[in-house]
């Protein structure tokens, strides 16, 4: 199957050239590319076309799952016939496990794990072992061990129809694969019984197959609706069936990590060996308690291995299971690459780097803050030394499982530059004609009040705004401060009283940076001269009664699927802010956005450097009345050359626009669809709490219902109240309190 891009649109402006080059470099052989793009010039656009030409299998790695999940969206749009996937990090909640001598805190490693994304991390893989035609999106996750996909390759189940197979014998190769017979919650990763039917979930599909038995012969096989058991046509993206015959279809195990039996004792002997090895280098060196602690854990989990094939932390000992040797590097998403381009074609994939200036420093620098970490561990007890190969990939690792490379960004840094000579495709020109926006400098002093009146005068002409804060907690407050309306009539009544007092002072006068004929660089760093300012700021008429703006924030505590439907919400009108850290620079593509407002943007540091100014100013790229405001009481290094390259981008963008006629237009692009469809409607919806409800959950500890917000909890805390609420529910039960116990049990739901 050949990748074939679908999209009404063609290259435009810089688009034809800089497809042409890539292609051409990686034709000839080159092994690094570089394309800069700016903000809003269709860089997407242009990777789909290069994938087309090449007809490679295709690894696209993003820095964050919010840039991540729109560019799978974007992908899947423009390749609906072709295996599309996306693999990110399936944790909506992290812990480590650590330890910190100076405390003596032990801290367990605590996880959540989100379904939804647990399968289409299944799907990636099962994809890539069953198609040519397989584009991955994927976070830097790509880089952690994974699992053998020969081990998981070699798991997997062919049945087909008019096959002769006893249903126990189908049912233990099931098991084998790790999926759970089940009789009543029929989720991914289980199969049940139905008369002479067996319904099969894979832990990869949203349907589920239908396998019809006459005796012990297959009879029929047929992809069904998992809830209503109606029998549907599987997409073109379904894994699993064979393309060379509709009655035959492939199942793949329920999880990425398989033992088998073989492996799972030689690895059982190996580490008692290893752990009699550090036990006597820990007594030789007079720790006792590091010695008995470590035997004490390391014994447990080989109990559970043994008896249950699994522990908390078996990924610890994966090197023993893999058969890998010590220090070796792990087996992770590329590996499964490598398969998928020696399988179907030529032996090598290609690579995207999207915001390589972003991308490329956290792959360098997991490896080394992981390695810090075990080490502690390892040195105190917690851990054996074979917990270091349960690592992700260094850098050198990295570069050296990658062949052909394409570094994607609007600000490349000198490290991908230096591996493409020091060269870069420029990609400056926007098909719609769109240029950069203008640069406007502002005070700090007032700066909420001001920024205020700017959201209010937007609102009024149904645009969105962006506002970039230094901190989770300013993020927050803000927002809370945005949304009190009593707070924005008095701060508009103040407002109005400054204007009318300052009536007849200077009128504002022209930013420096609105006129691209004035040379920048006559502006010292330092201190800026009030020349430079706006004097009451909005340009816009503000009329009353007010329409109050709706604003939501968006950082790294908002879960993975959630932040896109924040951003999708933005552009429907549902929030008319959004109130961010980093999350609102690289690659959010939001038409709407006039304005983006950057708070105490004199701050030097990470997130106020040249690339995050340059990156967060191209936000307001994609409307005809971008805006950026940068709030400053200095002109610092970094504010000087973001200002200045942008300078330099929009005179190129005039000029093109001025030789070859071109209007500019604001882009037009529809909302795609959910990245995943929700499972239900917020149950809160539907069935409100009431205002108040104590419930005794014993003598002395009594809870409010309608006051716990699973949202607001950590996972230990969920779990700690789910399971006081099932004890009282279960004692409502046995009341006969039936309406008690459905509330109870609708609140652990939410919990879970």
């Amino acid at each position: 199957m050949k990748f074939e891009l679908h999209s009404p649109f063609h290259p435009t402006g810089d688009q034809p050239q800089a497809i042409k080059d890539l292609v051409a470099g990686i034709s000839d052989g080159k092994r690094h590319q570089t394309l800069l793009g700016v903000t809003g010039s269709g860089k997407t656009f242009t990777m789909a076309n290069v994938i087309e030409k090449i007809q490679k299998p295709t690894l696209v790695i993003a820095h964050n799952k919010t840039l991540a999940a729109q560019l799978y969206q974007e992908f899947r749009d423009f390749f609906p016939n072709n295996a599309v996937s996306y693999f990110v990090s399936y944790y909506d909640y992290y812990q480590p496990e650590t330890y910190m001598p100076t405390t003596d805190t032990y801290i367990e490693k605590e996880a959540t794990i989100n379904d939804e994304i647990d399968k289409l991390r299944l799907a990636s893989t099962t994809n890539l072992l069953t198609r040519p035609d397989s584009i991955v999106i994927a976070s830097v996750s790509c880089i952690y061990n994974l699992g053998s996909p020969v081990e998981y390759g070699k798991q997997m189940l062919r049945i087909a129809i008019g096959e002769i197979i006893a249903r126990e014998t189908l049912f233990l190769q099931l098991t084998n694969l790790q999926y759970e017979r089940t009789t009543t919650d029929f989720r991914r990763g289980t199969y049940r019984l139905r008369g002479d039917s067996l319904q099969l979930w894979p832990a990869y599909e949203d349907r589920a197959l239908r396998i019809d038995f006459f005796e012990n012969t297959i009879e029929s096989i047929f992809w069904i609706d998992p809830i209503s058991g109606k029998r549907v046509v599987p997409s073109n993206q379904a894994a699993g069936q064979s393309h060379a015959a509709r009655d035959e279809f492939i199942i793949f195990p329920a999880k990425h990590y398989m033992l088998n039996k073989t492996s799972q004792v030689e690895g059982v002997k190996e580490i008692r060996s290893d752990l009699a090895k550090r036990l006597h280098e820990l007594r030789t060196q007079e720790k006792i308690i590091e010695a008995y602690r470590l035997e004490q854990k390391v014994n447990y989990d080989l109990e559970m291995i043994e008896e249950f094939g699994f522990t908390n932390g078996i990924e610890n000992y994966s090197r023993h299971f893999d058969g890998r040797k010590p220090g070796s590097a792990p087996y992770t998403l590329l590996e499964y690459f490598q398969h998928n381009a020696t399988e179907f074609g030529d032996g090598d994939f290609l690579t995207m780097i999207d915001e390589s200036h972003m991308t490329l420093p956290q792959i360098r620098g997991m490896h080394n803050g992981d390695r810090a970490r075990k080490e502690t561990l390892i040195e105190y007890g917690f851990r054996l030394p074979s917990a270091l190969d349960n690592r992700p990939l260094t850098f050198d690792e990295f570069m050296e499982r990658t062949k052909t490379m394409c570094y994607i960004s609007a600000t490349p840094q000198p490290l991908e530059l230096s591996f493409s000579e020091n060269k870069a495709i420029e990609q400056i020109i926007r098909p719609t004609g769109l240029i950069d926006p203008n640069i406007e400098l502002r005070p700090i002093k007032n700066q909420i009040e001001d920024l205020v009146i700017e959201i209010i005068a937007r609102k009024q002409l149904g645009q969105r705004t962006l506002v970039t804060t230094l901190t989770k907690k300013m993020a927050e407050a803000l927002t809370e401060y945005l949304n009190d309306t009593q707070k924005i009539d008095s701060l508009f009544a103040s407002w109005q009283e400054r204007k009318i007092k300052t009536k007849n002072d200077i009128q504002p006068e022209k930013t420096i940076w609105e006129s691209p004929e004035l040379p920048v660089a006559q502006m010292e760093v330092g201190p800026i001269e009030n020349k430079y300012y706006r004097h009451l700021q909005t340009t816009h008429e503000i009329s009353t009664p007010l329409e109050y703006p709706k604003v939501a924030y968006l950082h790294s505590d908002i879960e993975t699927l959630e932040r896109s439907d924040i951003l999708d919400d933005l552009r429907r009108g549902v929030y008319d802010v959004v109130v961010g850290i980093n999350l609102l620079r690289e690659g959010l593509d939001l038409p709407e956005v006039t304005l983006v407002a950057i708070l105490d943007a004199d701050k030097e540091g990470f997130l106020r450097s040249q690339t995050a100014l340059t990156q967060t100013i191209g936000r307001a790229a994609r409307h005809i009345e971008g805006h950026a405001i940068l709030y400053a009481d200095k002109y610092t290094r970094s504010m000087k050359a973001a200002i200045e390259e942008t300078l330099r981008r929009r005179t190129i963008q005039v000029a093109y626009n001025k030789e070859h006629g071109i209007t500019a237009e604001t882009i037009s692009k529809p909302i795609r669809k959910r990245l995943l469809k929700k499972k239900q409607d917020d149950k809160r919806k539907e069935q409100p709490k009431a205002a108040k409800l104590l419930i005794a959950l014993n003598k002395t500890e009594q809870v409010d219902i309608a006051k716990i917000k699973p949202a607001d909890m950590t996972p230990y805390d969920k779990r700690s109240m789910a399971t006081k609420l099932r004890r009282r529910m279960n004692q409502a039960a046995k009341d006969m309190d039936f309406e008690l116990a459905a509330i109870l049990r609708d609140t652990i739901k939410e919990l879970e």
